[in-house]
């Protein structure tokens, strides 16, 4: 499967709405520029409304008076952050985009009691990967958010990603918790949750996935590799989701992925009441690009 799929298949969605926040960003608005000449969503732009309107006019003359493309002033980044988030709020968006503001400042706005995105969930980060010589999409979990969830929150975490998985259309995806090794060992915390997650997803507590684990990395994406160590699951060496057990894992594999085997990536932050597009400046356009895409069809 290729991320390409992503970005026609959220074409075809109609209505599509993206709020960025601070969108004085020249990367963010390389990203928007090649969303709207795919057609694939209108976006809301907070932020300085000249810079917003001085970087389209130098870098993407051929989209800055689209009818697509609305900007609104906002004279700080926080308070583009709340504009931006309240135009999801009041639905007149469908995905919210982070522009030139920290990560700090728009989550910040996004947890707001009164007028922010909460849904009671934790908030994770789910990244797609399309990896060379794999057949099929290889989603990871958590690389960016949480930095040591507890059993209660891996499972928010597998819940966040299993809904991701089946809104690119993986309708009943294999999750194997990642550990250092594949069986029980009480002195590793990581063995102990992955056996627990298992076991409520065979008690009907995660719902829409297969979990099995602890498994080690080899042994979840490999056939060969578990056979070889003589495991029978229905998710060994067919993972589609890799529930990492911290945030340095997932940050490591997330990074291994992109600049050891090139892996092309799209991500997005799952758990509030609308996709988030939380963009760095190390990402490529063509990633914020697939970031995008899917949100937009996470949002449908």
């Amino acid at each position: 499967m290729k991320l390409d799929s992503l970005i026609e298949k959220a074409t075809q969605y109609e209505g599509n709405v993206v709020a960025v926040a601070a969108a004085e960003d020249e990367e963010v608005l390389e990203a928007v520029a090649g969303a709207l000449k795919k057609n694939m969503a209108s976006f809301l732009l907070f932020g300085n409304s000249e810079k917003i309107t001085q970087i389209l006019n130098a870098n993407h003359a051929d989209v800055a008076s689209s009818d697509h493309l609305t900007i609104m002033h906002a004279e700080t980044a926080a308070l583009a952050a709340e504009m931006a988030v309240k135009s999801v709020k009041e639905k007149k968006a469908s995905v919210l985009m982070k522009g030139n503001v920290p990560t700090a400042v728009i989550l910040k706005a996004v947890l707001n009691k009164e007028y922010g995105l909460r849904t009671g969930s934790v908030l994770s980060h789910v990244a797609v990967f399309e990896v060379p010589n794999f057949d099929k999409f290889t989603i990871v979990t958590d690389a960016a958010m949480n930095i040591a969830p507890d059993l209660s929150q891996k499972a928010q975490i597998t819940a966040n990603a299993v809904g991701i998985a089946q809104s690119i259309g993986v309708e009943m995806p294999k999750v194997a918790p990642i550990a250092a090794v594949e069986v029980v060992n009480p002195n590793m915390q990581a063995t102990l949750d992955a056996a627990a997650l298992t076991q409520m997803n065979q008690r009907g507590q995660i719902k829409g996935c297969i979990v099995d684990g602890p498994l080690a990395l080899d042994n979840a994406v490999s056939i060969e590799a578990a056979e070889h160590k003589g495991i029978t699951s229905d998710v060994a060496g067919q993972a589609d989701i890799l529930l990492v057990p911290t945030i340095e894992v997932g940050n490591a594999l997330y990074k291994s992925l992109i600049y050891f085997a090139q892996a092309k990536v799209g991500a997005v932050i799952a758990g509030a009441k609308a996709p988030i597009v939380l963009t760095s400046r190390a990402d490529s356009a063509e990633s914020k690009l697939y970031s995008l895409a899917l949100a937009i069809c996470s949002a449908k």
